[in-house]
């Protein structure tokens, strides 16, 4: 009998093991960069249901009708510094790609554990995913992030959602005004008393992480509006929706006011669909780290990311390239093992091909943005001065050799990088 329970309790060990490794949002590579590795906070995850009020229905409208309103849902997932002495948890009932395969994934944060109140309150990060997408997309920056003292609030975008994504129009109209309302929405559950996260947030110092749609909301959060031709297009703006996002505009004005302090922007899709003009990047006023791979077939490389980032004059700006990297290799998580059987549109994609990158392994790919997120948000969030350290460097990682080597990079291990950066003209 003994030895039949050794066996079973063996067995079960074996597969929480083997989940916890494969489905692991927070891997980390030995040859990962300095930067990448967790913080010193153990870290808490919660789930919140939020209502804005009063929003177009953008599924419903019809060009030459009169606009429906209704109160816009949106979910979000929040990862904060814990109280706690666990160091691992489980994400339940996560959807795939597929929009049909629930997996389970596996991390640091606690769910439901009780707020760490510091002397001073967290710098705040907003996350938004691509289109389609989820909450949990980018959910290892969530975890790394809050283990290093920020509170991170990851955006499911409705009507962009693996589920329920509909009406283009409605991310590109939604984006923006998703972005600000979380901040609005994190800064009341701060200044509310009987909340977790009652004296916790610090908005004032608010960064957002955008990938991909989520990078197209966050230049327009960045003052950078839509041209009036788009704003203007019935087929992509019934009844004129989208000029409330259009350059000049007393809407674009209302989202860049009082918002965020820095940006992140993976892969910004719009650039190469005439969305953006240079009078638009012009008008970006909050300082950008973009970060792209120079294949990127979704939203260009040459005449996309990399375009914004030269025309985007009134910013200090930073441009980071994974070479040969196309457009899922750095924000999305390690794809969960279910997706490399789970199938799409009768059988002709693989669920992977959301999460991976034919060149760039997953895990080191995030980990090298890790890295370079927390320099570049601890410099403009925290102002730490010694992130600098980490920003100032030979723009090719090809070329580093002994003192030239990038900082915090093992020996050997900076290839296939560049960091390029740009003051304001």
């Amino acid at each position: 009998m003994k030895i039949i329970l050794y066996i079973a309790l063996v067995n079960l060990l074996l597969t929480i093991n083997t989940n916890a490794q494969h489905n692991n949002i927070a891997g980390m590579r030995p040859d990962a960069p300095e930067l990448a590795r967790p913080g010193s906070f153990n870290i808490g995850v919660r789930t919140i249901h939020l209502s804005h009020k009063n929003q177009i229905d953008v599924v419903a409208t019809v060009d030459g009708e009169k606009l429906p309103y209704y109160d816009r849902p949106l979910t979000i997932e929040v990862w904060y510094p814990a109280n706690t002495d666990k160091d691992s948890g489980e994400y339940k009932n996560v959807l795939l790609s597929d929009a049909k395969t629930v997996v389970s994934l596996y991390g640091r944060a606690v769910r439901d554990a009780a707020a760490l109140s510091g002397e001073q309150a967290y710098p705040l990060i907003v996350m938004s995913h691509g289109y389609p997408g989820n909450r949990y997309l980018m959910s290892h920056f969530g975890e790394n992030l809050a283990s290093k003292g920020y509170v991170v609030a990851s955006i499911d975008h409705t009507d962009s959602l693996y589920q329920d994504a509909a009406a283009f129009h409605s991310t590109l109209l939604n984006r923006s005004l998703d972005q600000k309302f979380v901040l609005q929405e994190m800064q009341r559950m701060s200044d509310t008393d009987d909340h977790f996260l009652s004296g916790m947030v610090d908005t004032l110092n608010a960064g957002l992480m955008g990938y991909s749609m989520g990078g197209y909301g966050a230049l327009i959060s960045a003052g950078s509006g839509i041209t009036q031709v788009n704003a203007q297009a019935k087929e992509i703006s019934p009844n004129g929706i989208l000029k409330q996002v259009m350059t000049g505009s007393a809407g674009l004005e209302a989202i860049v006011e009082g918002g965020f302090k820095a940006i992140v922007a993976f892969a910004p899709w719009g650039m190469e669909h005439g969305f953006w003009d240079d009078q638009a990047l012009g008008a970006i006023r909050v300082p950008v780290f973009f970060i792209s791979g120079s294949e990127d077939e979704t939203s260009g490389y040459e005449t996309g990311t990399r375009l914004i980032f030269a025309k985007s004059t009134n910013i200090d700006r930073y441009l980071l390239t994974f070479d040969n990297a196309n457009h899922n290799a750095v924000a999305p998580i390690p794809a969960p093992d279910e997706a490399w059987e789970a199938v799409y549109n009768n059988g002709q994609y693989r669920a992977y091909t959301h999460y991976t990158d034919m060149v760039w392994d997953s895990v080191r790919a995030n980990n090298i943005a890790q890295h370079f997120v927390t320099a570049y948000f601890g410099k403009m969030l925290k102002n730490d001065p010694g992130m600098d350290d980490y920003l100032k460097l030979v723009p090719e990682s090809n070329a580093g050799i002994d003192e030239t080597n990038w900082a915090g990079f093992k020996p050997r291990s900076a290839k296939g990088l560049v960091l390029e950066y740009l003051p304001k003209e």
